[in-house]
């Protein structure tokens, strides 16, 4: 990797405890150094979906755990800065604790504060963040259209039950939820044409959902903006994805999903969604493990 900046890579992967599934991210767990061009290569050599960058520490805020860690944090996707990214954020808490010890940590972001809790679980790690409130919209009929058009979708392959609506949880997401696991397992679409709608909508990804019980789905998650066809595991439109449901009264008030995400990749992942009654903010929560280096294999 010559032509990345002189600064520590770290490679893991969230929402998985094998280095072959969930999704994989650049951590940069000192970036004080670096600017903008130069965070934007690293993500862009890397390749990844995202790479987190901590730039610096910060006071935890009134509302932290006691003894929270306080960071700055950016988020990169090979093509731009992106506000928030949920699976950095796991991966980016995972190394932290695996260099100082579990415990309460606490990011700020471009979207807002965001907590994170590293337990560690019959011996493995695990990152619980907490989103930034949350809120829906709804999609003008055009540009539904228009997104339909660029997935070669059906109107008529949509779940009528869940109907389609821009989420937010710290980045905008449309959710499109698939009738069949069959329609959403065939996932081919227009990059380009896709790519203008989100930009034009202000879209991170699109948060593509076919319902298999009460509380598990399947989800895949295009990300044409980021300069990447498809994200593996994705933490922000798990928590956007959460609060939608919520919010339509498709699941309770407290209630705990499974989402399971990257299968059609070769890369399966789990994210735990987490409702809690009286709080508005999304719970996200899984594993991962770190991605050797390609000198340390």
């Amino acid at each position: 990797m010559s032509e990345l900046p002189r600064t520590t890579v770290l490679r893991y992967t969230a929402f998985s405890a094998d280095p072959e599934g969930g999704n994989p991210a650049g951590v940069v767990l000192d970036a004080s150094g670096l600017d903008d061009a130069a965070m934007l290569a690293v993500a862009a050599e890397l390749g990844y979906s995202e790479s987190a960058f901590l730039t610096g520490r910060t006071d935890a805020t009134d509302d932290a755990e006691p003894g929270a860690r306080g960071f700055t944090i950016r988020y990169f996707s090979p093509k731009a800065e992106v506000p928030f990214c949920g699976h950095a954020t796991v991966a980016t808490a995972l190394a932290l604790a695996e260099r100082d010890g579990p415990g309460e940590l606490e990011f700020a972001t471009r979207a807002g504060t965001v907590p994170v809790a590293v337990t560690r679980e019959d011996g493995e790690l695990r990152a619980t963040l907490t989103s930034v409130a949350p809120h829906t919209e709804d999609i003008a009929p055009d540009d539904l259209a228009e997104a339909l058009a660029a997935l070669d979708w059906p109107a008529a392959d949509l779940d009528p039950a869940l109907a389609p609506r821009i989420a937010y949880a710290g980045a905008r997401h449309l959710v499109l939820a698939a009738a069949t696991r069959e329609r959403l397992a065939a996932l081919d679409y227009d990059f380009a044409r896709l790519e203008a709608l989100m930009h034009r909508l202000d879209l991170t990804t699109l948060q593509l959902v076919w319902r298999a019980s009460d509380t598990v789905f399947h989800v895949r998650d295009p990300f044409p903006v980021g300069g990447v066809v498809e994200d593996p595991a994705t933490g922000a439109a798990a928590a956007a994805f959460g609060a939608y449901l919520r919010e339509r009264g498709l699941v309770p008030e407290a209630a705990e999903l499974t989402l399971h995400q990257g299968e059609d990749m070769g890369r399966p992942g789990t994210l735990t969604v987490t409702l809690r009654a009286g709080d508005a903010r999304v719970r996200v929560s899984g594993t991962g493990t770190r991605i050797p280096a390609p000198d340390e294999v």
